[in-house]
């Protein structure tokens, strides 16, 4: 299905604040609330490189609708920090879905609709698969997000590998170097190769890429490409959950998948190839000229998707 409502919009130069935080799990969690204390959840997961203002227009429609709207910074981005020097700075899928959880027990929410993109809408995947009983529906960008691990060393066709560069460059140290010392250029080249149709301006860019300052950034996003190859352990206390998603579990609750047409580096689909995976209602929509960052770039279009889950 195609939705022609919308298209990328010129970037909102709103910011999400003031921001809280809380202890949660591993993290002290830094996150931005909207909306009233007792209206229904939504939790909204932002991806790389981006931060929570993918969410800038999408959080002030949802919470005049009535929802309670958390957008959080995930582990290596903005003001959310370790708790513990000593734990792992690991980006692995377990983790950031775990780290969603924690935040909603801290916050004592028992049911939220889990929403997202890229990292993010993996997080909101581990969520909605394994603990379907907290999740009253899921929106997620690219439709299935769960990482298949064992079988990440298959090839794909050329045209598929050239937009994931900065992955197998980030397996170099000279990647983790890289990334270090160009933070700022990196995601900016990722930004217009993966939303081509986007007009940003610097001060759009700039809002976000203060994010990326964060002193566990590069451990995080290094750790996270590495661990996907199956190049890098995971931190032991996720070995279980790990385990879980290993076998790619189903996602039993209502769901909304979304692609971008214009999304530069995965491209858009009809939804068909993970059918398989939703075993309850489940639609499937393309945003034209969208691309990667699609709630920024066509909030109307990911608000009405919660909104709908939300609703049943």
């Amino acid at each position: 299905m195609t939705d022609n409502a919308s298209a990328p919009r010129a970037p909102s130069t709103m910011r999400l604040d003031p921001l809280r935080r809380l202890d949660a799990g591993v993290l002290n969690i830094a996150y931005y609330e909207a909306g009233p204390a007792d209206g229904p959840a939504v939790m909204l997961m932002h991806g790389f490189p981006y931060d929570i203002h993918s969410y800038v227009d999408v959080a002030p429609m949802l919470a005049v609708q009535g929802c309670r709207v958390i957008v959080p910074y995930l582990r290596g981005y903005g003001p959310t920090a370790f708790r513990d020097g000593a734990t792992p700075r690991s980006g692995e899928q377990a983790a950031v879905g775990a780290d969603m959880m924690a935040l909603m027990d801290a916050l004592g929410l028992q049911r939220a609709v889990f929403a997202g993109y890229d990292w993010g809408g993996r997080a909101a995947c581990v969520g909605a698969a394994l603990w379907p009983e907290r999740c009253n529906g899921l929106v997620c960008v690219n439709s299935y997000l769960i990482q298949d691990i064992a079988h990440a060393m298959a090839p794909m066709k050329p045209e598929r590998e050239v937009p994931l560069w900065y992955q197998y460059y980030f397996q170099l140290e000279r990647g983790r170097a890289g990334l270090a010392a160009n933070r700022r250029d990196i995601a900016k080249i990722l930004w217009r190769q993966w939303s081509p149709n986007w007009q940003f301006d610097d001060a759009c860019f700039e809002r976000t890429a203060v994010a990326h300052d964060n002193p566990d950034y590069v451990d995080v996003v290094i750790h996270s490409y590495r661990h996907r190859f199956g190049l890098a352990d995971g931190d032991p206390q996720y070995a279980g959950l790990q385990h879980r998603l290993a076998a790619l579990p189903i996602i039993s609750v209502p769901a909304i998948t979304l692609d971008g047409a214009g999304d530069g580096v995965v491209p858009a689909t009809d939804g068909g190839a993970s059918a398989a995976k939703f075993t309850r209602r489940r639609s499937h929509r393309v945003i034209p000229r969208a691309g990667h960052n699609l709630p920024q770039e066509a909030p109307e279009a990911f608000a009405a998707a919660v909104m709908e889950v939300m609703k049943g």
